[in-house]
């Protein structure tokens, strides 16, 4: 059982935590794997994402529903004070955190802040150098800015449904919410991008993040095609659409995912090699990547034909030799066995002492002097109340009579 003891390169970054369910908590436990202090700031009841299952029993037979997976993998490193921000006194407390803080992160739908009295004007006129986040689904400007919007929302209006999926197929969501995820990445990009600049003015700023945006983003070859040429993309399972073969193909035992690029490398000779075709390394229809994917049905019955007749871990083993990729199409239970990613520490287990011990996914930035890494547990709901309220200077007295007010808990 081991967690990071280093700082980390964000020690020092005080980061104000109003973000609940996935984007903003997602991203602001980056932070936390690389050092910021993040304060998980709750609504009365906790964060919604909480009562989300599976749950874990704890040893002690408390409440079985305390511990909800969902909620514990992507609020790990953060400190959680639970505040009512409908109440006056609770909005002052706030702006005390906000007077030490870096960063102020949230992703209400706009115009939710300014309701409650603090929104970014309010905020940089207490603290200029604070740096604002706002995530929501459209962003804080255009038509549909005040429209609510959830992951699947976003990849419908964003075009990655359009493009996933087999072929003559309906839409496929992917495994995971990338419409979330892909804004959480953006948003941590664009709060560390103004982090930097306030290095040089000394101010901060208001970071405007639409998950809509994000999700254009990523879909950079597609949307080119079609500005350059008129070309529709459409679902084509997990081939690549301009180079082939790119994609994961039925093997005797499983599935082998495969990749032939072009250049001297010789993937595609290597592979017809490999396949029990080398005429096919000098055929017209074959010589390139694009050349390939044009002429796809062709190929397409070689290739599965000649795939079909080993074990996945007999092409891999095959295709590595002779330095083509190639990789197992791989469950999530082998991913968690995989030595590859045991042997970088991705998988970090710790003793929690409620429910044992849990097993996180690290993460994936390697720093070679300011290391990150899982560096507490989740919080449990307004586990560090007293705490936070003690470091702005509140007396027990006055934190007894918050509490008494239903203010904090």
């Amino acid at each position: 059982m081991t967690q990071t003891t280093h700082q980390g390169p964000l020690a020092g970054l005080r980061v104000i935590d109003l973000t609940r369910v996935l984007a903003g908590p997602f991203s602001t436990m980056m932070l936390a794997d690389l050092g910021a202090d993040v304060v998980k700031i709750e609504p009365p009841g906790g964060d919604q994402a909480r009562g989300t299952g599976p749950f874990i029993p704890p040893s002690d037979g408390g409440d079985a529903r305390a511990y909800g997976t969902y909620f514990m993998s992507i609020n790990r490193g953060k400190r959680s004070m639970v505040l009512d921000l409908k109440q006056p006194a609770g909005k002052d407390v706030l702006l005390e955190l906000i007077d030490g803080a870096d960063v102020l992160i949230e992703n209400y739908r706009p115009g939710t802040m300014d309701k409650l009295g603090l929104g970014y004007d309010t905020v940089h006129a207490r603290n200029p150098r604070v740096i604002m986040v706002s995530i929501s689904g459209f962003g804080q400007t255009g038509p549909y800015h005040e429209r609510a919007a959830l992951d699947i929302i976003v990849q419908s209006m964003g075009g990655m449904l359009s493009i996933t999926g087999d072929e003559n197929g309906g839409p496929v969501r992917p495994g995971v919410s990338m419409g979330d995820m892909t804004a959480a990445l953006f948003s941590t990009i664009g709060l560390l991008s103004a982090v930097v600049e306030r290095q040089r003015s000394g101010e901060g700023q208001h970071v405007d993040m639409s998950m809509l945006d994000c999700q254009a983003a990523i879909l950079e070859n597609p949307l080119m095609r079609y500005f350059a040429v008129g070309d529709v993309p459409e679902r084509i399972g997990t081939r690549h659409p301009v180079v082939a073969p790119v994609q994961a193909l039925r093997t005797k035992d499983g599935y082998v995912a495969i990749a032939v690029s072009d250049g001297p490398t010789g993937h595609w000779g290597s592979l017809c090699a490999e396949m029990g075709h080398p005429e096919l390394a000098n055929d017209e229809r074959f010589l390139s990547g694009w050349a390939r994917t044009q002429n796809y049905d062709e190929l397409r019955p070689i290739l599965e034909a000649a795939v079909a007749e080993r074990t996945t871990n007999e092409w891999v083993t095959a295709l590595a030799a002779k330095g083509v990729p190639a990789g197992p199409v791989q469950d999530v239970p082998q991913v968690a066995a995989d030595p590859q990613l045991n042997a970088r520490d991705m998988f970090v287990a710790l003793e929690h002492p409620a429910i044992g011990p849990v097993t996180f996914t690290n993460t994936p930035v390697k720093l070679s002097r300011t290391p990150g890494g899982v560096r507490r547990l989740p919080p449990d709901m307004g586990q560090h109340t007293d705490e936070l309220l003690t470091e702005i200077g509140l007396d027990p007295a006055r934190i007894a009579e918050l509490r008494e007010q239903g203010v904090v808990s």
